[in-house]
């Protein structure tokens, strides 16, 4: 029985050359390990010996290239053996049945991600698994037994992608064969392996071999930047590596990653960019360096020591092109160096008298001559690792304060205006663990436009220790040394530390503050975006959308509950003609039965809010109960003269297409402020001062992840929509709009794969999140096949398995399915569920007696209630052979009522049918406003008087947040509505400052 699987793999590995391309921590197994054995129940594998190492030679000559004659006759006797192992398989199958030999749930097909769960008894065996080689990816027979005859009694799942570690067992996963068979071997997804155990305690199984490698470990330089487990970084580096998407980890992978968020994969995925990128460019001027002849030994340790490119700056400063060297690179050239390195090892033996030559310039006195040694020395103790250590830690452990004041040039001539922004900095000190991102960024700002100078102090307590132990400690010299030569010592270490080892003190703390303040500026500008991009639509109302303006007008679009342009005009308001006006207004809101109006925030605004709240209060819009919200208009000038809205909306005046811009953005936020680039959207804090490469990744990431866990209705997105879902581009997306236009409405998710472009990987990605209306697949196949839904058993049929009869065909040739097989809807494809799960999803379904026509349906969510109190999640998800995440995924998926929407939990606009006036404000009082935009000095929010007033972050504490918010771990973000007092009004200038009383 073990022949066949054995003789299938060692072809596999002589087909599927890919060991090469395996990492290194990959093929660390033994040779007598290199030939897998079949998987058998541990009980079995700890009661007999492994099998020696007798196949190897076999399967050697298997991959060797022979004959044409040879290979034929290789391949004679391999079909033989393969009609004998069918034959002898299908007698074991005749015999299990006759015998009526119960099976397991769990799967034991060779496609099939397996967990495979430690036992106690098994302590012994685990060592024998952490160097175990896992197995290549197989192209699987047409017509081989397996995934034909098994399968009708064996249970199976989707594939997933690698083999990673979960904590303290191993989770295997398997290429996914059901994507691509017999294609060219780059459209694979390759396997990869972790060993078992938690690698925590054993990092040997965390190494990973990088392109380019380095002195430190990848693996532990990340986990120490991120404060994440070793093993979660790991496995979120071979993830990267597999190009799997942030939404799809966050969502699919989540017990590899120990169920991190968003915002903390995007961290660890810029962190690993940056170490990748240290890494490149260390290599890149190594091998400058070689090429020059300038390498020696100590060089490229300093450099593979590396793990920023402020330290690479500090080590390759001297040997940049174009620098006229260092003053320690000239005394080498004047051949001093031997002097210096004998001060430090044989000083008996030194006499600097010897180097004196009169002349030449630089060695014609012996104070030239000891010059030229202390620089050389130095450069020696500013370069060498455990030095910089010491002078690190002990900085840590001082009070290092960084202190601005303002410029002597800009006090005399500098804008007056200017100068008041930074009143606050002119004087300014403050520790580097305690200063605010905030105020790191205004303070680079300051010193940019020149009117505040800037620098790092670092006490003399400081340099008296650091010289103290490097005379007497790191540099000691190994002999007796002359009172000259002590002197020389000493000056060398003060040399260093004050004219190269305090430049660079002083370059990092600047840089790592910097480079902190711009990610954590970077991080809230994402967290604000997300938060408006989730704001809740406002479904079913035809909406009226104003966009401000005093001398041209006021634009006017009227939008259906669906998005269709109904009306657009111009009315002017604010020109004397506001009477006349108000009766056109009327009657379009009578004509359309409008009661809701959408004002944008721009110029104007407050007029017309006063304008409309006074008709409201008139009641002169009556019958009709109308209100009015104020949205932000940002980005909604740019995307009017878009090519987008030019294609969307060729007929409209660009002037009017920001009116429909404004109405739609609470008609459904975010499926109209995707159309705009994330950084015009305005919710961010010094946005022009941060990296724009780092902000518009980021921000771009933002915009995948909530267009994707919201999902998008495949058969009626639009292609600026769908773009953004996780795995498609904008090339992708095109393609699909193009199948769907020719070919009509998608049936299923499976149906995906046959559009152009769209490969393994990126279906893998995607399909998650694209759904599906059941009601119009359903009425479209009763109109186009109506022979599939003709009676009542079939409609039952749809929510069995024989709906994933082309998923779970396993080891098919791949073949374009007849029009049967494609048109069938399956009713899985409305949920969150991934196709890679619809098998446990269905074994699920049948162990709590549903059905999958009743899904989001209160049956269901009963039946999947009185198991989960029977049995526990953890028991369920054990019984499945499953995760618990997994199952609580398939769970949300089978009980969320259809056409649910995670933005139904974030906040709608604050509708209001009166203003309040800035000069009506009083301390004390206590109204409702919604938040503008969070920064990390505090929350600005809109309370209705035309300025929005500041809740300072002393004030928003744990207990006034709901417990909404504090599971969301969002804190206050834009769209959010609170209810605040107001401390203080600063009149003239234009000032309110409140306290947070509650979130609503």
């Amino acid at each position: 029985m073990s022949s066949l699987p054995r003789r299938v793999k060692s072809e596999a590995k002589a087909l599927t050359p890919e060991d090469d391309e395996l990492p290194s921590f990959l093929n660390s197994s033994s040779e007598s390990e290199e030939e897998e054995e079949e998987w058998e129940p541990k009980s079995k594998i700890a009661k007999r010996p492994r099998l020696p190492k007798k196949n190897e030679a076999k399967t050697k000559k298997v991959a060797a290239p022979r004959p044409a004659v040879a290979r034929k006759k290789v391949k004679k006797v391999a079909i033989k053996e393969e009609l004998v192992s069918i034959f002898c398989n299908s007698q074991c199958l005749i015999w299990f049945l006759w015998q009526d030999v119960s099976l397991p749930i769990a799967p034991a097909e060779d496609n099939r991600m397996q967990l495979l769960q430690p036992k106690e008894d098994d302590v012994g065996t685990k060592a024998k698994t952490l160097n175990q080689k896992p197995e290549v990816p197989k192209k699987m027979e047409s017509n081989s037994f397996q995934g034909k005859n098994i399968k009708s009694w064996e249970s199976d799942e989707k594939p997933s992608t690698s083999v990673l570690v979960v904590g303290n067992q191993v989770k295997q996963e398997k290429s996914e064969e059901g994507f691509a068979f017999d294609e060219p071997p780059f459209k694979k997804i390759k396997s990869t392996t972790c060993p078992e155990g938690k690698p925590v305690k054993n990092l040997g199984g965390n190494k990973i071999k990088e392109e380019f490698e380095m002195n430190w470990d990848i693996v532990q330089a990340l986990s120490e930047i991120t404060n994440v487990e070793p093993w979660v970084c790991a496995n979120l580096i071979r993830l990267f590596k597999e190009e799997n998407t942030i939404p799809f980890i966050a969502r699919y992978r989540k017990e590899l990653i120990n169920n991190l968020e968003a915002d903390a994969l995007r961290e660890v995925q810029q962190a690993l960019e940056e170490l990748r990128t240290v890494a490149k460019k260390t290599h890149t001027m190594i091998q400058k360096l070689k090429k020059e002849g300038k390498l020696s030994g100590c060089l490229l340790t300093a450099l593979l020591n590396c793990r920023t490119l402020e330290e690479l700056d500090h080590v390759t400063a001297p040997y940049k092109t174009g620098s006229k060297g260092t003053k320690a690179q000239r005394a080498k050239q004047l051949g001093l160096e031997p002097a210096a390195l004998s001060l430090l090892q044989n000083p008996m033996e030194l006499n600097l008298f010897s180097y004196i030559r009169p002349n030449t310039k630089g060695l014609s006195t012996i104070q030239e001559v000891e010059a030229g040694v202390q620089h050389i020395l130095a450069d020696i103790f500013a370069k060498d690792k455990d030095t910089l250590d010491f002078i690190r830690k002990l900085c840590q452990q001082r009070y290092i304060c960084i202190q601005s004041a303002l410029a002597k040039v800009s006090s005399k001539s500098g804008n007056e205006k200017d100068i008041d922004k930074f009143q606050l900095y002119h004087e300014f000190s403050c520790s580097i663990k305690n200063i605010q991102h905030h105020q790191i960024l205004a303070i680079n700002r300051g010193e940019n436009l020149k009117i505040l100078t800037v620098k790092v102090n670092i006490p003399d307590g400081v340099k008296n220790e650091f010289c103290w132990w490097c005379v007497n400690e790191r540099w000691r010299p190994k002999q007796f040394l002359k009172p000259e030569f002590m002197r020389i010592l000493r000056n060398s270490v003060e040399d260093a530390y004050k004219r190269l080892i305090y430049p660079l003190l002083c370059r990092e703390f600047r840089s790592k503050l910097t480079s902190d303040a711009e990610k954590e500026s970077v991080m809230m500008f994402g967290r604000n975006l997300r938060q408006l991009l989730l704001t809740s639509p406002v479904r079913g109302r035809t909406l009226m959308g104003v966009d401000p303006g005093y001398r041209h007008g006021c634009k006017l679009a009227i939008i259906s509950p669906t998005s269709q342009i109904l009306h657009t005009d111009v009315v002017y308001l604010h020109s004397g003609q506001g009477f006349r006006e108000a009766e056109k207004i009327k009657k379009l809101l009578l004509q359309y039965n409008c009661s809701t109006v959408v004002i944008g925030n721009g110029t104007a605004c407050r007029e017309t809010e006063a304008y409309f709240a006074d008709l409201i209060m008139k009641k002169y819009f009556a019958p009709l109960d109308v209100v009015y919200c104020i949205v932000s208009e940002a980005g909604a000038s740019i995307y009017s003269v878009s090519p987008e809205a030019s294609k969307e909306m060729p007929d409209l005046d660009p002037n009017l297409r920001s009116a429909v811009s404004i109405a739609r953005r609470v008609q459904d936020p975010l499926a109209e402020l995707v159309k705009i680039e994330p950084k015009h959207i305005g919710v961010g804090m010094y946005q022009h001062d941060v990296s724009q490469t780092l902000l518009k990744a980021t921000l771009d990431s933002v915009v995948e992840e909530c267009v994707s866990f919201v999902g998008v209705d495949i058969n009626i997105c639009s292609e600026i929509l769908l773009r953004h879902i996780a795995g498609l581009n904008a090339n992708r997306a095109k393609n699909i709009i193009e199948w769907r236009e020719k070919n009509g409405p998608f049936i299923n998710r499976e149906q995906l794969k046959e559009v152009k472009g769209l490969g393994p990987k990126s279906f893998q990605q995607c399909a998650g999140f694209i759904r599906f209306n059941q009601e119009y697949i359903k009425t479209f196949c009763r109109m186009t096949y109506p022979f599939l839904i003709s009676d009542s058993s079939k409609k039952t049929e749809l929510g069995s398995h024989t709906l994933l009869t082309k998923a779970g065909a396993q080891g098919k040739k791949k073949s374009k399915p007849t029009p049967c097989a494609l048109q069938r809807p399956n009713p899985l494809d409305q949920t969150c569920i991934h196709p890679e799960s619809y098998n446990i999803a269905m074994r699920f379904l049948s162990f709590i007696g549903g059905n999958a026509n009743d899904i989001g349906k209160s049956d269901m969510q009963q039946k999947v209630n009185a198991v989960i109190q029977k049995e526990g999640l953890e028991g369920t998800a054990k019984r499945l052979n499953t995760t618990v995440h997994t199952l609580q995924l398939i769970i949300d998926g089978l009980t969320q009522p259809e056409g649910f929407d995670i933005r139904t939990d974030f906040d709608k606009p604050d509708f209001k049918r009166s203003i309040v006036c800035f000069e009506d404000l009083s301390v004390g009082a206590v109204l409702t406003g919604k938040v503008e935009n969070a920064t990390p000095f505090g929350v600005f929010v809109d309370i209705g008087v035309g300025k929005a007033g500041l809740i300072p972050v002393r004030n928003i504490t744990e207990a006034k947040l709901s417990k909404v918010k504090k599971r969301r771990s969002l804190g206050l973000g834009p769209g959010e509505r609170v209810e605040v007092k107001v401390l203080n009004v600063d009149i003239p200038r234009l000032r309110i400052t409140l306290d947070l009383i509650r979130v609503l």
